[in-house]
């Protein structure tokens, strides 16, 4: 496709439901403040595990967006997924309505969907007998019902899919969307990502893996991205959403444009299925990729919102292939790593990540990484430490990098 036939595509609208907030204001304002949204874990007895913290969301209740029989039927990671999409399409003033409901798309990412649900039926299995199980299991349980419902409660009738790339998932949901609108197959999606992962099984399972903060007695600063003292990253939940939409369209109807998609990069290691490759080469591959596909060079970029898991090999690694991508300019960077406010998100965190970088641009600030106090010295970027930054952001970049090898970045720039 050549530039001639692209069609230009913008971010009109965004929800966000956080550990730092649950609407598009409190999550923004709770990263411009450096608010701290991880804690003891409370949505189940934790007292056996390593790990006993987490990024929850707080206060939110469900039947805001939809009746009690709905969210019944859904298991909490669906909940979130369409709550934020309902957000998002209020936010664009975007009316789905019979005329244009065949062209507008619904693409959103989970790294692990209902396993909540799954957990709670094989309990029942086991203790109760197998004829006791919900009809609803399955639906509730399986990864693309966050899109199908969202879907559903939105009357979106164009091109729906759930992209399934771990931690890459919401990002690889938001530029494949991009591309549909950008090649013509849609004139709007609905994309982003959700997760809601905080269960007792999948604790264990990424503890099992050592992956995981222990500082237990310190949920406040177990987050830690670049910072030497960092021990794992803490789980997050939560979903974020983006309403992309073809530029001459959005005109048309007078929205309001936060900024504009302009690339997207996704490449994979192949190297090992938890480990980034060393020196970062797949990770920059796809940082070089989304800036040839925006036809930006590094000196445009100012902001880079970091995957920054708070992980050893990862933020020494992603750290590496910043600058492998961007050359010496990558010192002249803002990078900053918002996981160390609400957590990792796994599949939510693209979509959450990505209405930051918007947001960055929108309103020419910075989100900080928060307790950023001693910097580990192959870490030796301009991470924004602590407090947030008031400055131009013409370009963003957001990373997402996930198990299996998975590198995505996103491009967005100013609306001119």
């Amino acid at each position: 496709m050549t530039s001639i036939d692209r069609k230009r595509v913008v971010v009109t609208g965004l929800g966000a439901i956080t550990p730092i907030g649950n609407t598009l204001p409190e999550y923004w304002e709770g990263l411009m403040s450096g608010r701290n949204g991880i804690g003891p874990i409370t949505l189940f007895d934790a007292s056996r595990h390593d790990c006993r913290i987490a990024g929850e969301v707080k206060g939110f209740d469900p039947h805001v967006y939809m009746d009690r029989k709905e969210a019944k039927r859904m298991d909490r990671f669906a909940q979130f997924g369409v709550s934020a999409s309902k957000q998002a399409i209020a936010d664009a003033k975007f009316v789905i309505n019979d005329l244009n409901a065949e062209q507008v798309g619904v693409l959103i990412g989970t790294g692990i969907g209902g396993l909540k649900v799954l957990e709670d039926q094989q309990e029942i299995n086991l203790t109760k007998g197998p004829d006791r199980c919900s009809p609803f299991m399955i639906p509730m349980m399986i990864a693309n019902m966050a899109a199908g419902l969202t879907a559903i409660h939105l009357g979106a009738k164009g091109p729906n899919s759930c992209s399934v790339t771990a931690c890459a998932a919401g990002s690889n949901a938001i530029g494949d969307a991009f591309r549909l609108v950008q090649s013509g197959y849609a004139q709007a999606m609905i994309c982003g990502g959700t997760e809601a992962a905080v269960t007792s099984l999948s604790v264990a399972g990424f503890a099992a893996c050592k992956a995981m903060s222990t500082r237990n007695d310190d949920p406040a600063h177990a987050s830690r991205p670049f910072d030497i003292g960092r021990d794992g990253f803490v789980l997050g939940e939560g979903s974020g959403i983006l309403i992309l939409e073809e530029l001459e369209h959005a005109l048309a109807r007078g929205a309001r444009i936060y900024a504009e998609i302009v690339g997207y990069g996704a490449t994979c290691d192949a190297y090992h299925i938890t480990s980034p490759v060393p020196g970062g080469e797949g990770a920059a591959r796809a940082i070089s990729l989304a800036l040839k596909d925006a036809n930006l060079t590094p000196d445009q970029v100012s902001y880079i919102n970091a995957h920054g898991t708070s992980t050893p090999a990862n933020d020494s690694t992603e750290t590496a292939a910043m600058k492998k991508a961007l050359g010496d300019h990558a010192y002249k960077i803002a990078v900053s790593s918002t996981k160390s406010m609400t957590g990792h998100l796994l599949g939510g965190s693209g979509g959450i990540e990505a209405v930051a970088a918007v947001m960055a641009i929108a309103n020419d600030r910075v989100p900080p990484t928060i307790n950023l106090e001693n910097p580990d010295p192959a870490c030796d970027l301009d991470y924004v430490p602590n407090h947030s930054r008031e400055q131009i952001v013409d370009v963003a970049l957001s990373n997402s990098f996930g198990f299996g090898g998975h590198n995505v970045t996103l491009a967005f720039k100013k609306y001119r």
